[in-house]
Parts: C-alpha cells; structure tokens; sequence
C-alpha cells in the first residue's frame, strides 16, 4: 500500500463484493431465526440481536476461551479476535499492551490508553493513567466477553477504539466442581479450581482460585500468579441480585526488550535486571437487575476497589554512558579504606581492561558525593502506587413502543471518585558483570549526594491526588420496521482531576499542584438494515473523549521538562482527546453453518497527546496536544463448521499515520539532528508517516476437529506483517552498521498453536498444548536507543569513538521483544457433581 493511499475506494469495492455475496447468501439460505444477542452497554441490562447493532461485535463465550486453551485474556484475543494484536513490550505473558485498531489497553504507565474494559459493569481500567492489568482479571471466571469497536460514547472515558465488556460466572449458569493441574516447561505449574450450584429458593453462588508459577523461559524471570474470585447471588422471578468478590496477589517479572545482537547470541538474556511488579488487589461488585414491568427494567451496580502497585526495575543510567573509563584517584582510594572496604584495585598495575569500572568508581564518588549520577552506570528506579475508587450505575430501559413501532430506551447515571497516590524513586548503583544492578545507598533526589553536571539529579514524585467523574448517558434504538434499525446514543462525562504535590507543593514551574475539569457530551448514530434473515448491513458515526492523565498532566510544562518515565515536572492544563470514527459493513449467513463478516472504518484522533522534544534540554520532553492522528482500515471475518470440523480466520488491513506535524526526540534514529551519533537530537514526523508498533496486516485462522468423542485436536496461526520500531516515527531510520544498528522495524512472523483433548472418562479430560509449534524466533515489538553493552553483553560501552567537542558519542541500537520459544503443558481437568 502506499502512504498517499485515499480511503474512498474502499466502501465501494467492500459494497460490490458484498453485494455478490449478499446475493449469493439469499439464494442458498432459506430463512433462519435470528438467536445471537449481544449486551451493548458497560452495566449488563437487556439485550439485544446482533442484526440490529450498527458495528461490528464480536463476542466469545468461556467454552471457546476454553477450546482455545488460552492461558490468559489478552492471549486469548490475540488469537482469535479480529483486529487484536498484542507487542509484549514488557517480556511476560501477563504483561502484553493489547492493541485493538491501533489502540491500546496496557498495564505499562505513561502508555497512551486508548480502549475501555469492563467487568459486571465495573470498569478495570486503573485510576492513575488508565492502566488495564490483565492479570487481576481470571480467565476461569469469564463467562463471555464482547468487543465493541470504535468510540463508543456509552462506556465512558477513553473508549477511543473501542470497549471490552467482560461478564462472569455464576451458578445458575456453570454449576458443577472442577479441579486442574497443570505442568509444563520451564517450571510452569498452575493448579485450579471452580464450583457453582444453585438451590429452590433462588440462591446460587460461584467460586474459582488459581494458583500459578513458572520460572519463564528467559533469565531470571520467575512470575506466580494467585486470583480468587467468588460471587453470591440471588434470583427469584424478576429479581437478580449478586454480590463479587476479587482478589489476585501477583509477583510478575517483565525483563523487557533486549538488544538485538545480544538476543542473537542468546535468545532467553535480559538486558538488566531486576524488573520486577507486585499488584495486589481487592475489588467488590454489587450487581441488581429488576423488572418492575414487560416495559420498564431497572439495572445497576456498586463497587469499591483497591489496587497496591510496587515496581524495581535495573536500568543502565544513560548519564553514564559517554564518561570515559576513569581509574581511582588517591582520594578515591582514601575514601573506600576510610569506610572499610577492601579489594579494591590500587597501585601502578591497575588499568583499564582490570580494573571493574565501574563499581569501585561508583562508590568511591558516593562516598565523596563527587556526581556519583556521572560515574554510577546502574540506576535501580523503584515505584509504589496506591489506588482506591469507589462509584455505582444506574439505568432505566424502557421496551414500549414508540409511535407504533417497537423501541428500545435506555437512560443512565454514573459515578465514579477515586484517590491515588504515586510515589517514585531512583537509587544510584553498578553494573554487576551479569548485568545486574546494586545500589549504593545514594539516591537521585538531589538531598543524599546524587548529583549531574554539579547539579541536584532529582528524580523523585510524591503525588497525591483524587479524580471524580460524573456521566449521564442515553440510547435509543428505534425499529422503523423488521428490516431498519436506528440507534442515536449520546453521554455527557464531567471529571475534575486535582494533584496535590507532597515535594513541591503550592503550584509554580516544577510543581505537580494542579486543578483540572473536563467536560464533554459525546454523541453516536447508527443505521443497521435487514437485508433478508440471512443478511444485514450497518452504518455508524460516534465520537469518544478521554481525559489527560496525571502522568500526562504531570510532564505537561514546556519550562519543566521531563524524562519519561523516570520523573515528571509540571502540569499545565492539557485539552481531552476526542475521537470520531465512521464505520460500515455486512454481516451474512452462506448457510446455517457458514457466517461472514466484512467492514471498514476510519478514527480521527483530534488533539492527541504525544511526548515531545524540549526545545531547551536534550534528551527530555513533555506531553503536550497536537493536530490529529488517524485509524483506517478494512476487516474481514469467517466461521464455519463442516460435520466434525470448525473452521474459523479474520483477516485486518489497518493504516495507522500522523496526520499532523511535530517535532519528537530520536537520538537513536539514523536522521535526527544531533551533532554527532550518539548525541540527543530530534526528528520531524510528517503528516503521513505510519506510527510505530502498528502493523499492517493481521490474519488468524483456526481449526478444529472432533475426531470422535473422545479425541479433539485443534490448531491456531496468528500472522502479522512488519512493524516500526518506537524512536522511528519518521520512518526515515536507515542503519549504518556502526554507530546506528538495527533496521528500525520488526520482521513479520506467523506463530502455530496446537492443542489436543482426549477425554479417558466423561468427568475427566486430558489437553496437551503446543505454543510456537515451529520455534519461530521471532519479535512483537521493538525501540530504538542507546545501548551500554558489546554484543556478547558483558562490556560497558564507554568511550567508543573520539570525542566531539566535550560529548562523547555512543553507540545506538534496536531492542526487541521476544517472542517466547516453542513451549508446552500438559493438563488435567477433573469434573464432579
């Protein structure tokens, strides 16, 4: 495709291909009851048949999440969701950024969210910057979940691309007892439990834990997994209430991208460690669902959640990375006899290849308080995030008939108040020969002796701060008669964010203090058409909003810039991004056993939020809006069975470009402006150039077979084409082999599943699983940057070329995620009751 590509085409061409099979469709199916329904709002209410929704839904039930073997949620989408791709930026499986039309849930703070995830009506996006972790949510306790696409006003803030609606289990609907164990490589041991029932009088209850270890297949990189969900339920003719329980205690290691050449010489190496991250969490749900009448349905919800986030992550300290290999003077050697230390190298037989630079250096300058930032290559960065939101909805759906055709309004309120504290920390230290990082007890806070260029290196945040978001939302859906369906949908969203600062409080350049309210009415429009009972088509406009978040306020100042992630400065007032997306398609039966799908869309992104170069400091930025930037693209879909086969594939053209002008940092990319490779600089994105980690082309297929009762065998492909890394969103990065390496994208890849069922008695199942069949070695994502080590990984690069001026160059290179090798499990399921 190329970059002037013009969108117009593409509904034309969608419409006559349609067209044909629309006819095709009508004369080889008779006429069929439509029986898919789908929930189209966040608090689960009345539902809905697909034929009359103007978007393109996808939806999946816990038996398909089940036939997949997934190992968790966003594995599941990945496989089997049209649209989805994850980058596992983070090196764990738990960890991935889950992109949906070039929109992204991710657990990784600072990243643009741009997709909304709900469950029983709770919304799970995180308070502080609208972090989704996959792993507070069980996959035994899903039910089903469905995908809304596009800016869907009706499930709130940042439902830019689109919304996940997530319901779970409970007794009246998965009765029964079930226990799983699981073993597998690379010390993967999970062991699992369910039970549900129900009784006369109208109660009925659902438990599930999982308990989840594995030493992971690169270095040091252990994660145990521990979730506990439980709900209690009561129904009685037009009553449902339940009441939820949640709790995960989780220690997650994400080891991260690695260096290109050192991941050649050793596929499972780290780049530095340790990176670790331990959520803990506790939410409680109450759920209610009443029928005052045939006409007139109350539903809503209460929650209250805790979240408690820790992280320490092991990071080269790029302020180290042009200093020269010093030796230890008199007064270093002073310093560490003077604090006891031995061992040290000393005398006219230390130089440079044995002397351990840069630990004795290290601590030597601490000890004196001589700008240890310069001479100490480690940093270990550590975080603790503290979250508590409490909030409720509620919603009236009224089902008479309006005008004498049949309609469907639904009003609501909702309310949502949170607090979060964030509070961050860098500690000076070395590079171990393994790449580890140990501290010296010398933080870079500008108190303690961590200074750079003689100047406090203050990387510290104590933030404080509490959000409230009020929401009035409203969709009709009116049927003119059984073939035409129009839906109008619009939500007012009003949110007041305030930061107090525990540093520097009182506002003013370098405070975080800051006081924020957005307001915004969000309106949607849909037109969908019965062709025949086998055939419908849609047509839809809707426009979505999302608030800037306190990291994005808090590195907002121009005069106080920041570098991401390790500090924030700053916080003038940034404006909501808004999203505006137009959609069309067809959905179509060939027969009762074949089904299609076909649509395309297009999202305008207006005032995005970007990290920009400062045009003051080298090397920091700040967030800040700018014009706009776009989605567009074309998705196909089919599923089929053919007696004891299924078969299934979705197929995604997406076009993701700047559509704005700016000026981003790029030290690493081949074409920025500095002076000399290695150096800060920054490059010029232009309007067409395609954003980072977005690939072009997506395709699933899956299979399955049914080879009798017993045998099940299933297979599964998820293939992408290339894409760019972060640090080249000018497109223009070209290698030198030298001072810049890497070609600045990923390869495309395909990666095979396969699994296989056999049941030995009717309550008990065997499955084996086989991930990455064919060993691909292949990488999700990427990012430019300099890089601290050769390529066997154990010498710090300092110094590699002449100076230039008083910088010293360094050499840049491409990180890359790995994608885990072939692995596999073997598990067993025991029913009862």
């Amino acid at each position: 495709m190329v970059k002037n590509f013009r969108f117009s085409w593409m509904p034309l061409a969608l419409t006559a291909l349609c067209a044909h099979l629309t006819a095709q469709a009508q004369e080889l199916t008779p006429r069929a009851e439509v029986v898919t329904v789908i929930g189209t709002l966040p608090v689960p209410g009345v539902n809905q048949p697909l034929s009359e929704i103007a978007s393109a839904v996808q939806t999946a039930t816990s038996a398909e999440i089940d036939a997949s073997q997934a190992l968790n949620l966003s594995d599941f989408m990945n496989q089997r969701l049209g649209g989805v791709h994850v980058n596992n930026t983070q090196g764990n499986p738990f960890q991935m950024d889950v992109s949906y039309r070039g929109f992204t849930a991710s657990p990784l703070l600072g990243t643009p969210q741009g997709l909304s995830v709900y469950m029983d009506g709770m919304r799970m996006n995180q308070p502080f910057g609208d972090v989704v972790s996959w792993d507070l949510m069980p996959r035994s306790a899903i039910a089903s979940i469905t995908l809304m696409p596009g800016s869907n006003p009706l499930f709130g803030l940042n439902t830019l691309g689109g919304a996940l609606s997530i319901q779970t289990k409970s007794g009246l609907t998965h009765a029964g007892t079930s226990v799983t164990g699981t073993a597998g490589q690379y010390g993967r041991r999970s062991a699992e439990f369910e039970h549900g029932g129900r009784n006369e009088q109208g109660l009925h209850w659902w438990i599930t834990g999982n308990s989840y270890n594995e030493t992971g297949w690169r270095d040091a990189s252990p994660s145990q997994v521990r979730q506990l969900f439980g709900k209690l339920g009561y129904k009685d003719g037009s009553t449902d209430v339940a009441l939820s329980i949640s709790h995960a205690d989780n220690a997650l290691t994400g080891n991260g991208m690695q260096e290109m050449r050192m991941l050649a010489n050793a596929r499972n190496s780290v780049y530095t460690r340790p990176d670790q991250t331990e959520n803990r969490a506790t939410q409680i749900n109450l759920t209610a669902k009443h029928a005052l009448s045939d006409e007139l349905i109350f539903s809503g919800n209460a929650y209250a959640r805790s979240v408690h986030t820790r992280s320490l992550n092991g990071d080269v300290n790029d302020n180290a990375l042009g200093q020269s290999v010093y030796q230890l003077s008199a007064n270093d050697r002073s310093a560490l006899q003077n604090s006891g230390y031995t061992n040290y190298p000393a005398g006219a037989g230390a130089n440079a290849s044995n002397t351990p630079f840069p630990m004795w250096r290290c601590i030597a300058q601490a000890l004196q308080g001589d700008e240890p930032a310069e001479k100490c290559t480690g940093l270990l960065n550590r975080t603790r995030t503290e979250q508590s939101n409490v909030g409720f909805a509620g919603q009236w759906t009224w089902l008479a008939p309006l005008a004498g055709q049949r309609n469907q309004l639904t009003g609501g309120l909702a309310y949502d108040k949170n607090q979060t504290r964030f509070e961050q920390t860098s500690e000076l230290g070395y590079l171990n020969p393994d790449r580890s990082v140990t501290g010296v007890k010398v933080y870079a806070d500008g108190v303690t002796g961590g200074t750079l260029d003689g100047v406090p290196f203050d990387n510290r945040v104590d933030l404080r701060g509490q959000a409230t978001t009020w929401s009035l939302y409203a969709t009709d859906t009116l049927s003119f008669n059984e073939r035409l369906h129009l839906t109008l949908s619009a939500r007012y969203n009003h949110t007041h964010i305030r930061n107090n600062d525990q540093i520097t409080p009182g506002g003013g350049t370098g405070s975080l203090d800051g006081d924020h309210s957005f307001s915004r009415l969000n309106p949607a429009l849909g037109l969908a058409f019965v062709v025949s009972p086998a055939v419908s088509a849609y047509v839809g406009y809707n426009e979505g909003s999302r608030t800037p978040t306190s990291t994005e306020l808090g590195c907002a100042d121009p005069a106080s810039p920041c570098k991401l992630p390790n500090a924030m400065a700053g916080d003038p007032p940034l404006r909501q991004v808004v999203t505006k997306t137009w959609e069309a398609g067809w959905r179509a039966k060939l027969s009762p056993q074949t089904q299609w799908t076909a649509g395309v869309f297009r999202a305008d992104n207006t005032d995005d939020i970007l990290f920009v170069a400062s045009d003051t400091q080298n090397g920091f930025g700040y967030f800040r809006n700018f014009g706009q930037t776009r989605r567009q693209g074309l998705e196909l879909g089919v599923q089929s069975r053919y007696t004891r086969w299924a078969f299934g594939g979705q197929y995604t053209w997406l076009q993701a470009t700047y559509q704005s002008p700016e000026t981003l940092g790029g030290s690493a990319n081949s074409s920025s402006d500095a002076s000399a490779p290695g150096l800060d600089g920054n490059i010029s994105v232009r309007p067409g150039d395609s954003i980072p980690l977005m690939p072009r082309h997506i395709l699933k297929l899956h299979a399955d077979y049914q080879a009798n009762n017993a045998w099940r065998v299933g297979a599964s492909m998820v293939a992408t084409s290339s894409m760019l890394a972060r640090g080249n969103e000018n497109n223009q990065h070209q290698p030198d082999g030298l001072n810049y390496l890497g070609s600045g994208r990923t390869a495309g890849y395909a990666v095979f599943n396969l699994n296989a069922r056999y049941q030995s008695a009717p309550d008990t199942t065997w499955t084996l699983n086989i991930a990455n069949l064919f060993n691909a070695a292949y990488a999700s994502a990427a990012q430019m940057g300099p890089t601290a080590f050769s390529a066997n990984g154990q010498q710090f690069v300092a110094r590699p070329y002449a100076a230039v001026g008083n910088a010293y160059p360094r050499q840049n290179s491409m990180f890359v995620a790995p994608g885990a090798p072939r692995t596999f499990w073997l598990s067993l399921r025991q029913r009862f009751n």
